[in-house]
């Protein structure tokens, strides 16, 4: 995946990050688009990408939601 390699991917799409979360971990999706993302107990409010692909910050979180939940 395109989540870990340096320097940061410019391309990696919302709907592949979204994937890559219900895979490892649950996503529940809020009324206002929202998600809910609990990984291994670890849990994380994520607002859903404006853009089909995601930006260098959110690079970041997924990077530290993916840590944090082993």
């Amino acid at each position: 995946m395109k989540i870990f390699p340096h320097p940061t991917s410019h391309n990696i799409g919302w709907r592949d990050v979204t994937s890559l979360l219900e895979v490892v971990g649950t996503i529940d999706e809020r009324h206002d688009g929202t998600l809910f993302v609990n990984l291994a107990g670890e849990v994380a409010y994520v607002d859903a990408a404006t853009h089909i692909d995601i930006d260098v910050q959110m690079v970041v979180d997924v990077r530290c939601m993916l840590g944090a939940g082993g």
